[in-house]
């Protein structure tokens, strides 16, 4: 189980790689990891049904949390797993036909839905509680990404946000719920709190904090809104994650602690009431619906209301009637959404009111839906019809024992079937018959184009098996009953499924509930009550919608009140409050932390006085590189520090930082008045003057106590010898980065990257590429395929290389022709073209050469960045362009994943993360050479430093520079 899980982890990851090599036929192999995951839960059947053989699987993930990586799949699960996968597999089967092969967005598509139905494996078959949190997220993010498809829309967009928003929301409130009863019983196993069955006031607060999570994510009233709105999404997704996974999570999850929190306080008022209403409410509105779609989305409300209140009711008999009710929904319901995207496909509408006589056209398609439907209302032979029975005759026996909650569920579940089959009706009308326009007149038929064969190859097996269930419902309750023992014998009998009961008062009311049904549906046609306007002044819908504009509205208003515009009112108040909150602190500082050596090299007596007076004319300088400068010169003194205190490592970075920096602020300077205050002068002086020094001294003492404070010997007197024996290095900075400390590293990374995107975002207006001048007129795709392309000479002057002037010389100096000769130093091109190689080898060398002298990721790619700044300098973003024809962002996230990947990847060999391992190898000419696993940590390291500073030149320089280009250019035209 564990490895079918990696398995979807892995297919979702390829399969985009393999739309794009095979387009939509690449969800036949998609389909196949499902299929493999549904023979595999149908090969172990005998194990589950035996309660001494259930398949268990743990593996320990984090200790310290006492988080498992476990799977168990007993009765409840297995049947979860089979709808799970096998309607997956379908699904992405139909995908092959629903999608065209130059289809948008479909590889991400792909491999969303796959990673999706491995995210719900894992959450019906995990035994921890925390895990199944953290599945749950996953679904609903996943679910965000799948909704919002068709990202150009905005109701695509709205109906993601809005399904993210109420799932996760519910989802947080679960994980408090789970967090409470793993700390009162003292497990987070689920199949250890089924056996402890906690009691108590705590426990109360948490059934009702998962229930919260349950009706949140299985759209039960007041969250049953989200899931009509979620019909935006492709079909396909409607088909699975809304009929037969996604929304099953929450009534999972209610199953699953039935049997021991059933007869609590607070399960069943919520439950049932709330299930009852949910009914009532989807089954009303799916009447009044006329998008086929929103039709079944409605009736999947009202599906899961009444799935609620059988599977949640608490008895034996209701147990296992609820869990056929879950089965014959995930056939039928799943079965009519692809049948609604064939249509949908087929004639690109979904509205009844523009559809008529396709049944006669299309009987196949017809039997199909004929025979979900059947199963959904309740008729002979189908699994809907077998569970329907068993549901009327258990809650019937418990109303009868003297039940009010017995009576409640009854009459809510009969009206609600009334209302099923209303809807259901409504549905095969509004699809396949022949209808009459408001004059009496037989409307034209519908022109069908016949889908592929295969396109319809799923909704039939669906619906086929919907009548293969019902006529092997026996044998289908026998393995089921392994699910309801899990409930109090003493609150009657498990029931049995069958096509026959006999005449019993069940049959009657199942019949008269059908037969009122398809009256309020003639009389709702012919009364026109289903074009009325809306029943309530508002919805849940109106109510959410209120509630966004509010906090939209709050934000507004605060970031009005906070957000003023001005920074040195930012500033000033973060610096208050340091002062604040430190000068608190220092007070209560005891005297002997005050203890201060002079020095502790004759050096800082040289640099220390340097490093003040440059920071006091600072503030005195009226120009803002001067000040720049001068600030500069205190990084200049760390260096000096740093590099006579026997720490080689930290003033090379130190010095690579400072001139990194410099030339940032450089091009930033570029767009900013040349003096400081020469547009709003400096005000409040004095009071700036006070704060600036406090701060200081307030600095200044932090840093004297913070060096009197440590009571024991640092672990860092340790780090030598560590840094040998563990990180397999002498260089101990450099393997305290990678290695002994590289999860902060790693938190660094996720700065540089994040650092790298803001500055981008703030530039750049469409992407963060930086193509050359001369391709900008060209498609995007184009341009980015003509930029990698190299620059050859040409009697016409430089033009890209293309087979026409393949055998011209290649162009040594690309800037020649872009910029103005004023512009320009040969000189200084030359240099450093010739010397940009050079310090690309230098450094590489340093990257590899950091694990035992000086060096490391970190400074190799700041010298491999300089190279690209002195590109730039000397030749404009033209010369920066052929140094690196490619994006920063491909390089950040390239050497992130590979830092990510080197991080992880000792856990297939179980090891910790990031733990380190050396190869050794006797090569000639070479020598002896060792290799450490951290190296490619430091790789990626290396590339997402060059990609930082690649992505703030391309932004703050070669972009600026374009930007400044069009405006002279917008002059002189006007």
């Amino acid at each position: 189980m564990l490895l079918l899980l990696a398995v979807f982890l892995i297919g979702s990851i390829l399969l985009p790689v393999l739309v794009r090599w095979l387009g939509a036929q690449a969800f036949v192999i998609a389909a196949l990891v499902p299929a493999a995951a549904f023979v595999h839960a149908l090969t172990r059947t005998p194990d589950v049904l035996d309660p001494v053989t259930i398949p268990f699987q743990d593996y320990e993930w984090i200790p310290q949390l006492g988080l498992h990586l476990s799977m168990r799949m007993d009765v409840l699960g297995w049947v979860l797993t089979l709808i799970v996968t096998g309607v997956g597999a379908l699904v992405l089967l139909y995908c092959r036909w629903y999608f065209h092969d130059d289809a948008v967005g479909v590889g991400q598509f792909a491999g969303v839905l796959l990673g999706f139905a491995g995210a719900m494996y894992g959450l019906v078959l995990t035994d921890d509680l925390i895990m199944l949190v953290m599945f749950w997220e996953i679904t609903s993010i996943l679910s965000y990404l799948l909704i919002g498809h068709y990202r150009r829309r905005a109701a695509s967009r709205r109906a993601a946000l809005q399904a993210l928003l109420v799932t996760t929301l519910g989802g947080l409130v679960l994980f408090v719920g789970a967090v409470l009863l793993v700390v009162e019983a003292g497990t987070s196993s689920i199949r250890q709190l089924l056996e402890l069955a906690p009691t108590g006031p705590l426990v109360d607060a948490a059934i009702v904090m998962l229930l919260i999570g349950a009706i949140s994510k299985s759209a039960l009233f007041p969250f049953h809104f989200w899931l009509p709105g979620a019909m935006a999404a492709p079909t396909p997704v409607s088909a699975y994650l809304h009929a037969a996974a996604m929304v099953k999570a929450g009534i999972y999850l209610i199953a699953r602690f039935a049997p021991i929190f059933a007869l609590s306080a607070p399960w069943r008022p919520i439950v049932i009431s709330l299930g009852v209403l949910t009914m009532l409410i989807g089954g009303i509105q799916a009447l009044r619906e006329t998008d086929l779609k929103r039709i079944l989305a409605f009736g999947t409300v009202s599906q899961l209301g009444f799935f609620s209140v059988v599977i949640g009711f608490g008895t034996p008999g209701a147990a296992l009637a609820g869990l056929a009710l879950v089965i014959g929904h995930a056939l039928f319901k799943s079965a009519l959404f692809l049948i609604v995207g064939v249509i949908d496909r087929q004639l690109s509408t979904r509205d009844i009111t523009e559809l008529s006589g396709v049944g006669r056209q299309a009987p196949v398609m017809a039997t199909a839906a004929f025979i979900s439907i059947a199963s959904m209302v309740g008729v002979a032979p189908t699994i809907g019809y077998v569970a329907k029975e068993s549901t009327l005759t258990a809650l019937l026996e418990d109303a009868l024992q003297g039940s009010m909650w017995g009576w409640v569920a009854l009459v809510g579940v009969t009206v609600g079937a009334v209302l099923t089959t209303a809807y259901g009706c409504r549905f095969l009308w509004g699809a396949f018959w022949r209808k009459k326009s408001p004059e009496g007149a037989h409307m034209p038929e519908t022109a069908w184009p016949d889908p592929p064969v295969g396109f319809l190859a799923s909704p039939i097996i669906l619906a086929g098996l919907s009548i293969a269930a019902g006529i092997g419902a026996p044998a289908l309750g026998v393995a089921l009953q392994g699910y309801a023992r899990t409930f109090d014998p003493a609150l009657g009998g498990t029931g049995h499924l069958a096509l026959w009961h006999g005449l019993e008062p069940a049959l009657l009311l199942s019949i008269a509930a059908i037969v009122v049904g398809i009256g309020a549906f003639v009389l709702s046609i012919r009364s026109g009550w289903h074009r009325r306007p809306r029943l309530m002044r508002f919805t849940a819908a109106d109510v959410y919608y209120v509630t966004m504009r509010g906090v939209d509205r709050l934000s507004v208003l605060t970031t009005g009140i906070t957000q003023r515009g001005s920074l040195p009112l930012y500033v000033g108040t973060i610096f208050v409050v340091l002062l604040a909150a430190e000068a608190t602190a220092l007070v209560g500082a005891a005297p002997d932390r005050l203890a201060l050596s002079a020095w502790h090299t004759p050096v800082q007596l040289v640099v220390a006085p340097i490093m003040a007076v440059a920071g006091v004319v600072s503030v005195r300088a009226r120009k803002r590189y001067t000040g720049v400068v001068l600030v500069s010169v205190t990084g200049l003194g760390m260096v000096v520090l740093f590099a006579t205190s026997g720490a080689p490592d930290l003033a090379l970075t130190q010095i690579l930082v400072e001139t990194v920096t410099m030339v940032t602020f450089a091009l930033v300077l570029r767009r900013l008045p040349s003096r400081m205050g020469e547009h709003n002068a400096s005000v409040g002086r004095v009071p700036r003057a006070i704060l600036a020094i406090g701060v200081g001294v307030t600095m200044a003492l932090v840093a004297i106590v913070a060096t009197q404070a440590r009571i024991f010997d640092p672990i860092s007197l340790d780090f030598p010898q560590l840094a040998y024996e563990l990180g397999h290095g002498r260089n101990v900075v450099n393997v305290a980065l990678v290695d002994l400390r590289g999860w902060d590293t790693m938190g660094e990374l996720s700065v540089l990257v994040l650092a790298a995107t803001g500055v981008a975002s703030l530039v750049f207006v469409t992407h963060r590429a930086d193509l050359l001048s001369a391709t900008r007129d060209l498609p995007q795709t184009k341009r980015r395929r003509t930029a990698r392309r190299p620059m050859v000479e040409t009697p016409d002057g430089l033009r890209f290389q293309t087979p026409e002037n393949r055998g011209a010389p290649r162009a040594w100096l690309v800037s020649g022709t872009q910029l103005k000769a004023e512009n320009r130093s040969i000189l200084l091109e030359v240099i450093v073209r010739v010397l940009f190689h050079t310090i690309i080898v230098v450094s590489i060398y340093l990257l590899f050469a950091g694990h035992n002298g000086p060096g490391g990721g970190f400074a190799g790619g700041l010298v491999a960045g300089m190279a690209l700044v002195m590109r730039y300098i000397a030749g404009g973003r033209w010369e920066l362009g052929a140094a690196a024809p490619t994006d920063a962002g491909r390089l950040l996230g390239f050497g992130l994943v590979l830092a990510v990947g080197a991080a992880l990847l000792p856990l297939f060999f179980g090891m910790a993360p990031l733990q380190s391992a050396v190869w050794e190898a006797e090569v000639p000419i070479l020598g002896h050479l060792e290799f450490v696993s951290s190296t490619i940590f430091d790789v990626g390291v290396y590339l997402v430093v060059i990609g930082l500073v690649l992505d703030v030149l391309r932004s703050l320089g070669a972009e600026v520079d374009r930007q400044a280009a069009e405006m002279r250019t917008r002059r002189v035209h006007v």
